[in-house]
């Protein structure tokens, strides 16, 4: 498997080459969201093994422990062995272990899968994001980042609706169809995108890149990750709970609650494309506007008294999720050569994953506690302690741009 014979050095790359690094995104997408609406009929029919209700669940989440693990691993091996060859690999394997499960029940032996799953996940995830880094520079390279965030949330109200209609079609193994689009897109990718040529650190800055960095900065990267882990947290932790806040508020209908979690979620492309017109300022200022963004939207969240008002509340807070998300990777990428750019990724995209884990837990344990053994008497309080949490938050991001004078970028802080 091999990109166009045509050298890398006679071609430019441009709008398809963006979108084609963009799409495989959807992938880590179809793993953490395809069985939404197929879950509890995939639980009947394994109710009959021992701990069912667990290892489907870890059917859902498998993958998504496996990008965490595996992730810095995957940038290490873009580093050295380069984008392409592992990236169609990874996506080729993807579509294949993705889809064997239609035609398996054995539960464990599903999980096996679920992990290769989650392993070709890092390395798609890695390798896409530091393609575009390579292909691209300055504000195109912040956009086509911050596509990613918006990408991601579209991708995953359609994801859930087809893995329904699926599911409808064939049952509980029917969303498993959906890896097969794997197939195609890493045909597109072959077609239309190259091998990055390597580059050292003179020659990116020849180029007008910035090069900060030839070594991982260790204390910066993890910092970076640190705040990366809070960020996804406050990303993942509506999408997991709106059910949970809609019952506490007195919504049952499963279809009802679904429409407004669409609507909730549609505040995240909204501030991806925020990100864009203001993507240049100084990296402390958009935390700062993200993370009061998150403040005010979990403290009216933590208001509601309705299913709409809460919807609109969970719109202000998803939107300042739009564009926290793009900032820290935009903030990993800056400055680092070319050399290591792999690594970058994979440290930051590790550390996205585990907010995700993290994020169902934490506000579990938040409202159980808040509602005195009662999540969903809890679970409303529970945001407003975390709207105190991103308080705090932009404060520090406040103090770290009034601190810290450097010149206005993205990047600088």
């Amino acid at each position: 498997m091999s990109s166009s014979s045509i050298t890398s050095e006679a071609r430019q790359p441009g709008f398809i080459q963006g979108i084609m690094l963009l799409l495989p995104i959807t992938m880590y997408v179809i793993g953490t969201s395809v069985f939404t609406a197929t879950i509890s009929v995939t639980q009947e029919f394994f109710k009959d093994v021992p701990h069912a209700n667990i290892l489907v669940n870890l059917m859902q989440t498998m993958p998504a422990i496996w990008v965490v693990i595996f992730a810095t691993v995957a940038g290490w091996l873009a580093d050295r062995f380069g984008r392409m060859k592992i990236l169609l690999w990874a996506m080729f394997i993807y579509a294949i272990v993705g889809t064997v499960p239609f035609f398996l029940e054995n539960i464990y032996l599903i999980l096996v899968t679920r992990c290769a799953v989650g392993i070709c996940e890092a390395v798609v995830l890695v390798s896409t994001t530091a393609m575009i880094g390579d292909y691209y520079s300055g504000r195109s390279r912040e956009r086509w980042l911050a596509g990613q965030t918006g990408l991601a949330t579209l991708a995953a109200i359609f994801v859930v609706w087809a893995g329904g209609v699926l599911g409808g079609i064939f049952g509980w193994q029917g969303p498993f169809l959906i890896y097969m689009y794997s197939f195609v897109l890493a045909f597109g990718v072959a077609f239309f995108c190259w091998e990055p040529p390597r580059r050292t650190a003179k020659e990116e800055e020849a180029e007008g890149i910035v090069v900060l960095f030839t070594k991982i900065p260790m204390a910066r990267m993890l910092g970076i990750c640190a705040v990366t882990v809070f960020g996804s947290l406050l990303f993942y932790t509506p999408i997991t709970q709106n059910a949970n806040a809609f019952v506490s508020l007195g919504l049952h209908d499963t279809n009802r609650i679904g429409q407004f979690s669409s609507l909730a979620a549609l505040g995240v492309p909204v501030g991806t494309v925020i990100f864009w017109f203001i993507g240049r300022i100084k990296t402390a200022w958009l935390l700062l506007i993200s993370f009061a963004l998150n403040c005010f939207g979990f403290y009216l969240m933590s208001r509601a008294t309705t299913p709409i008002n809460y919807t609109w509340a969970a719109q202000i807070q998803q939107l300042g999720c739009g564009l926290i998300l793009p900032t820290l990777l935009v903030w990993a990428q800056y400055g680092m050569a070319f050399s290591i750019r792999g690594r970058a990724v994979g440290m930051w995209q590790a550390a996205y994953a585990v907010g995700l884990f993290v994020s169902g837990a934490t506000i579990t344990i938040m409202a159980t506690a808040l509602g005195q053994g009662n999540q969903l008497a809890g679970m409303l309080p529970a945001f407003g302690k975390l709207s105190i949490a991103c308080g705090i938050a932009a404060v520090v991001s406040l103090i770290s741009g009034v601190v810290k004078r450097s010149p206005a970028s993205t990047a600088s802080a």
